[in-house]
C-alpha cells in the first residue's frame, strides 16, 4: 500500500474532526465555561492527558506560542476541570454533526459501517512516543456511531499529529519555523492567519522566516526549490508515520472508509463548519 494514502485519509477525514473548534455549539460551551472562548482549544484538545502545564502543551501541539499557551494554561483548569471539558466538547460534537449531517446521515447503515471500520482503524495504532494520542486512546468509546466516528477520527488525527511532530522536530525545525515554513506554501490560509492564531509575535515571525532564509528554505516571501522539497520530506515521513492503521484494515477498507465519509466532510465544509 503507497503511503500517500495516509495523506488522502487525513484530507478526507479532518473535517469530521476539526469542526469541533468552529462549531457554535463547542464555541457557546466555551463560552459558559470560561471567560474567554479561545481558553476552550487548549482546555478540548489538551484535556486527555489531564490538568497539564503550559510546558506539556506547549511541547505536544508544537507550534503555538508559548506565551500564548501560558495566557490560557493553567488557568483553564480553575474553571472547568478535565472531565468536565471532554464531558463539554462531546456534546458539541453530538450536536454539531446532527445539524451538520441530518438525521438521516446519522442513523443511517453508512453511518455505523464507518464508526466501525474507523474505530478498528484507531485501536491498531500504536501508542509509544504519541502523547496527545494517548491521552485520548484512554478515553472511554462512545456508544452512537456518528460520535464513535468522530472520536475515532479524533484518535486517527492526533496519531498523524504526532508523528508529524517527530518529522517536524528530525528536520531541526523549532516551532514557529515549522509553521512558518507550512504557512509559506500556501496551502488553507496566509502567513498572517498562522501567526495571529498561533500567537506569535511580528519579530518572532520575521526572526523564524530569517532562519529559515539562512537554512536555503525561503526566499522573497516563499518557499524555494529547497524549500518545498524539505516540506515535501516532511509530509512524506508523516505519511510513513502515519500508515498503522490502514495497514490494518486494508487498502479495500481504507478506500471505502474515504468514499464513504467524503460526502459528509464535503457537508461540513460547505456548512462553514470549518469555520470558512
Amino acid at each position: 500500500m503507497d503511503t500517500i494514502v495516509a495523506r488522502k485519509m487525513r484530507a478526507t477525514l479532518e473535517p469530521v474532526h476539526a469542526m469541533v473548534y468552529f462549531a457554535p455549539e463547542a464555541l457557546d460551551a466555551w463560552g459558559r465555561l470560561f471567560p474567554y472562548r479561545s481558553m476552550g482549544y487548549f482546555a478540548s484538545r489538551s484535556a486527555p492527558m489531564g490538568a497539564v502545564g503550559p510546558s506539556v502543551v506547549t511541547a505536544a501541539f508544537y507550534n503555538f506560542a508559548p506565551a500564548a499557551v501560558a495566557r490560557a494554561v493553567p488557568a483553564v483548569w480553575e474553571h472547568a476541570d478535565p472531565a468536565t471539558v471532554l464531558t463539554a466538547r462531546g456534546a458539541a460534537a453530538d450536536a454539531a454533526l446532527v445539524r451538520l449531517l441530518g438525521e438521516g446521515v446519522i442513523g443511517s447503515p453508512e453511518m455505523a459501517w464507518a464508526a466501525t471500520t474507523a474505530e478498528r482503524a484507531a485501536r491498531a495504532c500504536p501508542v509509544e512516543g504519541r502523547p496527545l494520542f494517548g491521552g485520548h486512546a484512554d478515553l472511554p468509546w462512545p456508544e452512537r456511531p456518528h460520535l464513535r466516528l468522530w472520536h475515532a477520527v479524533t484518535l486517527l488525527r492526533e496519531f498523524r499529529g504526532d508523528g508529524h511532530v517527530a518529522s517536524l522536530l528530525s528536520a531541526g525545525l523549532s516551532g514557529i519555523e515549522a509553521v512558518a515554513s507550512y504557512a509559506a506554501t500556501g496551502d488553507e490560509f496566509d502567513a498572517a492567519f498562522y501567526r495571529r492564531s498561533r500567537g506569535w509575535g511580528e519579530e518572532a515571525w520575521a526572526s523564524a522566516e530569517e532562519a529559515l532564509v539562512r537554512r536555503g528554505w525561503l526566499a522573497d516571501g516563499a518557499l524555494t526549490e529547497a524549500g518545498l522539497a524539505a516540506r515535501e520530506h516532511i509530509e512524506a515521513t508523516t505519511d510513513r508515520l502515519a500508515m498503522a492503521p490502514w495497514f490494518a484494515i486494508g487498502e479495500d477498507d481504507a478506500d471505502r472508509l474515504r468514499q464513504t465519509v467524503r460526502p459528509w466532510s464535503r457537508a461540513i465544509v460547505a456548512a462553514g463548519g470549518l469555520g470558512f
